[in-house]
């Protein structure tokens, strides 16, 4: 009856950063979606990642707006913020846009919402 014993399938742990989901890790990602700058572009730095960063550096040029952009890559950071679709954009800690890529007008328009 060997034959039919079903085999025991080892289990893999599945995690959205490859293994790197530590509680100190956690906790940095945490850390970092409250401080620091207030424009942050979420994605693997694909096209689509890039093309975003380079129409939110259009917008902020066109509104006279000082501000630096952090272009985070890290999956545990990126996953702190809620997402599972990039590019994203997070403006002062809050997640405005995903999944697409936004041209200059579309980003001005959310930015004045978002400074008033």
């Amino acid at each position: 009856m060997a034959l039919f014993a079903k085999k025991k399938k080892k289990e893999t742990a599945s995690c959205c950063c490859q293994g790197s989901c530590t509680p100190e890790n956690l906790e940095k990602a945490r850390a970092a979606k409250v401080e620091g700058v207030s424009v942050k572009i979420l994605g693997s730095g694909c096209v689509k990642c890039n093309q975003l960063e380079a129409a939110v550096h259009e917008a902020l040029a066109q509104l006279g707006m000082e501000d630096t952009i952090e272009h985070v890559t890290d999956f545990t950071q990126i996953a702190a913020f809620g997402v599972m679709t990039t590019p994203t954009l997070v403006v002062d800690g809050k997640v405005v846009s995903y999944g697409k890529v936004l041209k200059a007008g579309e980003v001005m328009e959310i930015l004045k919402k978002a400074r008033g």
